[in-house]
C-alpha cells in the first residue's frame, strides 16, 4: 500500500497554483477544531481565478484551457483524501478576483493523513517565491477553552524590514525557519495535552 500523502504537501501544490494564477498575497490557515472534532484547511490568494465553466470542471485532473493554467492532480486528490474521511471540499473563484478554497476533515479519522512538515512547507513558499506575500495562520481550538492558541506568521513587515535582501541568505534563512518551527511547535504542544488530557507538563519532553 502506498504511503498517506502529507497535508502538507497538499497545501504545497495549492499554493503554487495560486503563484501560477499571478498571486501576489497568499493567505493559507490550519484550524484544528479539537471540540468538534474537525480539521479545516484554507488557500486564499488573489490571483486571476478561474470562469465557471473551469470551475466546475476542476475535479477533472486533466482539464486544461488555453485561457487559463492548467489544474493538476493536486485538488482532485486532496479532494478524495478529505471525503474519505468524511470531509469536503468547497472551492469559490472568478475571474478577475482570486481563488478561495476551503477542506475539511474528521481530525480523528483513521485514514486522515498526518499534518507533515508545515513549517517546512512555509519555509520552501516564502524562499521559493518572494515576489508573493504569505501569511500563515495555525490555530487549535480547545476543547474547554473558548479562546484558540494560535500563531500567525506574515511575511511582509519581515520583507520590508531587509529592504530587498535576498531571503536565501543562510542569516536570514535561519531566522525564518526557528520562526516558522519555534511558532507552529508551541501550537502543536497544545493538541499534544488536548487529545491525551492525563498527560501534564512534566510528563512531556519538550
Amino acid at each position: 500500500m502506498s504511503r498517506v500523502r502529507e497535508i502538507a504537501l497538499h497545501l504545497l501544490d495549492i499554493a503554487e497554483n495560486s503563484v501560477s494564477a499571478g498571486a501576489t498575497r497568499v493567505e493559507i490557515s490550519v484550524e484544528e477544531d479539537v471540540a468538534n472534532d474537525r480539521l479545516r484547511l484554507a488557500v486564499q490568494d488573489d490571483g486571476q481565478g478561474m470562469n465557471a465553466q473551469l470551475l466546475a470542471q476542476v475535479s477533472d485532473p486533466f482539464t486544461t484551457s488555453r485561457t487559463t493554467r492548467r489544474v493538476g492532480l493536486g485538488i482532485p486528490l486532496l479532494k478524495a483524501a478529505a471525503e474519505a474521511c468524511r470531509g469536503s471540499l468547497k472551492l469559490n473563484s472568478s475571474p478577475g478576483e482570486g481563488t478561495c478554497l476551503v477542506v475539511e476533515f474528521q481530525r480523528s479519522h483513521i485514514d486522515r493523513a498526518p499534518l507533515g512538515d508545515l513549517a517546512g512547507t512555509m519555509l520552501t513558499l516564502i524562499v521559493g517565491y518572494p515576489e508573493v506575500y504569505w501569511r500563515f495562520t495555525y490555530r487549535v481550538y480547545p476543547r474547554q477553552k473558548s479562546d484558540p492558541v494560535e500563531f500567525v506568521f506574515d511575511d511582509e513587515p519581515v520583507k520590508q524590514a531587509l529592504a530587498g535582501a535576498s531571503l536565501s541568505e543562510p542569516d536570514i534563512l535561519a531566522f525564518l525557519r526557528h520562526s516558522l518551527r519555534e511558532g507552529i511547535g508551541q501550537v502543536q504542544q497544545s493538541t499534544i495535552f488536548e487529545d491525551h488530557p492525563r498527560l501534564n507538563t512534566s510528563s512531556v519532553a519538550v
